[in-house]
């Protein structure tokens, strides 16, 4: 059987795997770990901290200038990510709090929840970050996130239009990661 829509065609062969256009897009997308209007926003940065997509879902409040929003959110993970290093109990070179960790090295985070919202996050090995903020009562995202970096990796970085670092304009990924956003929300 299959899916169409005007814009791709996506193929659901025996064994639960996505095909498109004969290429694996990954296994069947992770069930949905809640009910609602779960996904609020989501970021993709590079290694150097250049917000490359923003797609926003449900924010009824805006503080910041979109600039203003990125830093802060990149500043977090950054901070996050320098704690998360420095307060690893199995490591015994604790590097200066600051200091950049490349991604995988060290002790990393998934995941912080507030009242109001749950930050999800995943690092490439290429330092591509992923971040989807949701509702708190959301379950682990971690599959999710490993979903839409394969989205990316099909419709962005397998495009030959497309120049690395820079800013993605792929309507096709935007499609796909709106309808797949909305299936988890």
């Amino acid at each position: 059987s299959y899916i169409s829509d005007p814009r791709q065609t996506i193929y659901i062969i025996e064994k639960g795997n996505a095909v498109l256009w004969g290429s694996e897009i990954s296994p069947s997308p992770p069930v949905p770990t809640a009910t609602g209007n779960n996904a609020h926003m989501m970021y993709v940065f590079n290694r150097n901290g250049v917000c490359l997509l923003y797609r926003e879902w449900n924010r009824p409040l805006h503080t910041l200038n979109p600039q203003q929003d990125h830093k802060l959110m990149f500043g977090l993970l950054f901070s996050l990510k320098s704690l998360t290093a420095k307060m690893d109990p199995t490591n015994a070179e604790k590097g200066n709090l600051g200091i950049p960790q490349l991604p995988g090295q060290g002790c990393s985070f998934h995941s912080f929840r507030t009242n109001t919202y749950k930050l999800s996050f995943m690092e490439t090995p290429s330092g591509i970050k992923f971040i989807l903020v949701t509702n708190p009562r959301t379950g682990d995202l971690r599959e999710t996130l490993k979903y839409i970096y394969n989205l990316y990796v099909e419709y962005v970085a397998k495009n030959p239009l497309y120049t690395p670092g820079t800013l993605i304009r792929c309507e096709l990924f935007n499609t796909a990661l709106d309808q797949y956003v909305r299936s988890i929300a």
